[in-house]
């Protein structure tokens, strides 16, 4: 007779939650509701939105909605498999090359999300033998693909090229020598808001016959003349050294996916072995049409992403002429550490209450001691918006003080 467990797994789930509340780290879903956009509707309170990722305001502009409509009438609602079956549609073929062109790259190959990009393509291209060098501060998605590659891995210290070197030179002394090397970096790191030194970086990496792996997630759109992320800030010697970039389709264009840009022999290599890739449904035709229609605009309307720019210093400037510090912040993503985790969520719920959402981060999203609003600007967001949020930041704060 089959022996029945000695707890249900609600009592397991009880006792894990129990756990979280204790150490204030319980988190709840909010009710988000209303057009994309600058003013929302949050758990039933109407606020101004400094929390997302719509950075350019593209997720509710009438050329992605029309495009998005237009593809799915076209093609359906679905891809209708995945696309070693029958779910490569003509659209996506399209917009890879669209975004192999756009950044000056032989190819790309689009995924459903960030995480299963990077999971694809870290596993796929890692093996045992191999070695991951990886920044200390990367993405969750990013530590997860190392600890599933099984390529020993190595972890250096924040955007940290001399910790970065001790490293490679460590491994290429090492009898037993790994057949490749992989050094990992976000672009833009998305709880601090600070662009990866890329080019102290590469020199690196490159110095010692790594291939560079680049998450430009918060990057793509947002930064570089072009838009074409934070390898553009450093020039085009630095665009080129990047062997595989991977970015997104969900935050500044406006639309659902992720993306890899490397040259035709790694996408064929991926669409062989990246398991991310091969076993899910491929992205459906409105997400597809609507990234083509933000790809436009992103070249079309510059003023979005230096807009976009001029308000988060805009914003850091007021924030410090009050007292606080947003450092090492150089992008939209402005953290304002608080340090206790139900400090922080207190700070959070005043702000809603007046009408600002800006949601509080804590452990595991942020190191323990840390937890912070973090506080993203979006393109279309006015002076006398970001003058209401600091001055509402200053007063919840004295009244929690």
């Amino acid at each position: 007779m089959a022996k029945s467990p000695s707890k249900t797994l609600d009592a397991y789930a009880e006792e894990a939650l129990s756990a979280l509340k204790q150490e204030g780290t319980y988190r709840q879903l909010r009710q988000v509701e209303g057009l994309q956009g600058v003013r929302m509707q949050i758990d039933g309170r109407a606020a101004l939105i400094f929390s997302g990722s719509n950075y350019l305001d593209l997720a509710a502009h009438p050329a992605l909605i029309e495009a998005n409509a237009r593809a799915t009438q076209e093609c359906g609602t679905a891809a209708g498999g995945s696309r070693l079956i029958q779910g490569n549609l003509t659209l996506h073929e399209s917009l890879e090359c669209e975004l192999a062109e756009f950044f000056g790259t032989e190819s790309a190959l689009v995924f459903n999300t960030g995480y299963m990009a990077n999971l694809g393509v870290i596993t796929a291209l890692a093996s045992p033998g191999d070695a991951i060098v990886s920044d200390s501060l990367n993405h969750a998605s990013i530590i997860d693909a190392c600890r599933l590659a099984r390529a020993s891995t190595h972890v250096f210290a924040h955007s940290d090229a001399t910790s970065l070197e001790a490293i490679l030179r460590e491994l290429a002394q090492s009898t037993k020598k790994p057949s490749k090397i992989f050094v990992i970096v976000d672009g833009v790191y998305s709880m601090d808001g600070d662009v990866t030194p890329l080019d102290r970086i590469v020199e690196v990496a490159k110095h010692y016959g790594a291939f560079v792996l680049l998450d430009d997630a918060h990057g793509v759109g947002t930064l570089g003349k072009n838009g074409r992320g934070s390898a553009e800030l450093f020039g085009e010697a630095i665009e080129r050294a990047i062997d595989l970039r991977v970015g997104t389709l969900g935050k500044s264009l406006g639309s659902f996916g992720a993306f890899v840009t490397c040259t035709q022999a790694v996408r064929e290599w991926l669409i062989n072995t990246a398991r991310s890739f091969i076993f899910s449904c491929a992205l459906s035709p409105g997400s597809v049409g609507a990234a083509r229609a933000a790809l436009h605009l992103v070249r079309k309307e510059p003023w979005r992403r230096e807009r976009l720019q001029a308000n988060a210093a805009y914003l850091r400037q007021r924030l410090a002429e009050t007292g606080f510090s947003s450092a090492p912040s150089t992008t939209q993503i402005v953290p304002l550490i608080v340090g206790e985790n139900a400090k922080t969520m207190k700070l959070c719920e005043r702000l809603l209450k007046r009408g600002f959402f800006a949601q509080g981060i804590r452990h595991p999203s942020v190191p323990r001691g840390t937890a912070r609003l973090r506080l993203t600007l979006m393109a279309t967001h006015t002076e006398s918006e970001i003058d209401a949020l600091v001055e509402a930041i200053l007063d919840s704060w004295r009244a929690e003080s």
